[in-house]
């Protein structure tokens, strides 16, 4: 593929990663959830910087999950066999989005507090 592609081209490549994820059942759950904030930011009405916090941090999981997605497609690629160092890549990149996840949680739970007591 040639480098430094016209703007538009660049876009397309984006969103066929999005579709290319969209076909991952961790992608898809993390998109529900999503979603579900968003219907639960809705009807809580939190202040504008909670809409914020909350928004990036789910755009930063969905962004985990398609990071992790594509280092589980190259160590595939790379290494179809079992190799330790394959495990340990595709290990912590799944706990990279665990991590962002249990995070959210958290400022769930604070926005919650904040909002309400």
């Amino acid at each position: 593929m040639e480098k430094n592609q016209r703007f538009k081209h660049r876009f397309v490549f984006a969103f066929a990663g999005i579709r290319a994820g969209l076909r991952e059942n961790s992608f898809r759950t993390q998109l529900l959830f999503a979603c579900m904030v968003v219907v639960a930011l809705i009807v809580i009405r939190p202040e504008v910087v909670w809409w914020g916090l909350i928004i990036f941090t789910c755009a930063a999981i969905l962004a985990a999950e398609l990071f992790n997605t594509s280092l589980e497609a190259i160590c595939d690629h790379v290494s179809p066999e079992f190799h330790p160092a394959i495990k340990l890549a595709k290990d912590t990149a799944a706990g990279a989005v665990l991590v962002l996840s249990a995070a959210a949680v958290f400022l769930a739970v604070a926005m919650v507090f904040d909002t309400f007591f």
